[in-house]
């Protein structure tokens, strides 16, 4: 039997181990967060089933469960809701993807409090909206204007939300100049050496574009957020943007490291010239419009994704589902429906599966009730996983003090 721990703990080796110490403690919460934090563990212990790989190569979000939608402001300056997590993508046969989205609503449904009955009604539902939207063979989108039930509550609530308010929640304000707040919850401090650095990539990244002045630099910090990534490398920047004090804007740097995902699957992988070049590349062709200020590029010698933190920005609140699956049902489907309109959208780029068969694919009905025991098998590994990552986390293994 694997050693559980010490799995985790060499694929996290080298991250910032106060961010690190933190998503440990989380992992620790629930079957549901240790799921989230562990992507390179499920793929490790996913069984290799004719399910998963007799269908057409997409690309892949990699991560795919409940907490990876979300609202965003795009390049043309409209609010959309989609998934907006890509540092796990990859090119996979289509199942990879959805196994791991029914995984989470099983794995979640206690977080949920939502019966076997019904979690397992969520997943007939997600892939009947998946099957129909890729036999559709139509690519569309989610704006307020398209949104239903908890998705459209998200978008009514984001209606009110201004950036002087968003900056006010992440930043003090002292007269006219604003600096980050360093909370220890959604920011921590910075070093010398980290700041002069972050700053002169800055100042060299502003030089290539076309308002060098918008990325001038007031502030840095090292960030928190997710749950996967937590103690990778990465920065919220406080930047002029339109003006100081309330035009300011924060953007998101973090290391982009190697899939997760693809070192599972057997399709061949394209090369590319860097880890944040794959993730910014596949996140361009899934979304119907890119993320703000979405870049590739290089700091310290490494690669990078650079994006925009805007108060547009945020999750639907799944708990607040009131006991009406229906609510449920509706922001499931959306999910299912998003991911199929990405790999249509996507298909036929660099050995991915053309319209043609993915609309095959989905018109299919051999490979759904298949997927959901698969499901249900890696619902049972995770819940092992679990308890052996809790009773090593007890012992103190994943405490740096007691190693010392």
């Amino acid at each position: 039997m694997p050693d559980i721990a010490k799995i985790i703990a060499q694929f996290n080796a080298g991250r910032d181990p106060e961010r690190l110490a933190m998503k440990y403690k989380a992992m620790r919460g629930s079957p549901f967060v240790f799921l989230r934090g562990t992507c390179h563990l499920f793929y490790e212990r996913l069984p290799r089933t004719k399910v998963l790989d007799d269908a057409p190569s997409v690309w892949i979000c990699g991560d795919m469960h409940l907490e990876n939608f979300g609202s965003y402001k795009g390049d043309n300056r409209l609010v959309y809701f989609d998934n907006n997590d890509f540092d796990e993508a990859c090119l996979a046969p289509a199942p990879y993807e959805l196994v791991r989205l029914l995984t989470s609503v099983l794995v979640g449904a206690a977080d949920l409090t939502l019966s076997r009955a019904q979690a397992l009604a969520l997943c007939h539902t997600a892939l009947d909206a998946y099957s129909g939207a890729l036999a559709l063979g139509k690519s569309r989108w989610i704006e307020a204007e398209t949104a239903v039930g908890m998705v459209r509550d998200l978008f009514d609530a984001l209606a009110s939300r201004t950036r002087a308010a968003h900056l006010d929640r992440r930043t003090v304000l002292k007269g006219k100049t604003r600096t980050l707040k360093v909370d220890g919850k959604k920011a921590l401090p910075v070093s010398d050496e980290q700041r002069a650095a972050v700053l002169q990539f800055m100042q060299q990244f502003a030089a290539g574009e076309p308002n060098p002045e918008f990325y001038r630099t007031l502030d840095v910090a090292r960030r928190i957020a997710g749950t996967g990534s937590l103690g990778v490398d990465r920065y919220v920047i406080l930047v002029e943007g339109k003006g100081s004090p309330d035009g300011n804007y924060l953007i998101d740097l973090k290391e982009a490291l190697p899939s997760s995902a693809s070192p599972r699957v057997k399709t061949a992988q394209p090369k590319w010239q860097t880890e944040a070049q794959r993730v910014v590349e596949v996140q361009r062709r899934n979304q119907a419009v890119s993320q703000a200020f979405l870049h590739a590029v290089d700091f310290n010698g490494r690669s990078y994704v650079l994006r925009s933190l805007q108060p547009s920005e945020d999750r639907v609140a799944l708990a607040d589902w009131d006991g009406k699956l229906p609510r449920l049902e509706e922001v499931i489907d959306t999910m299912a429906s998003l991911s199929a309109w990405a790999h249509l959208r996507s298909g036929g780029r660099q050995k991915s599966a053309i319209a043609d068969d993915l609309i095959a694919f989905g018109a299919r009905r051999d490979w759904q009730l298949p997927l959901v025991e698969l499901a249900t098998q890696c619902e049972a590994q995770v819940a092992a996983d679990w308890k052996a990552y809790c009773e090593a986390y007890d012992r103190g293994v994943f405490d740096p003090a007691a190693k010392g």
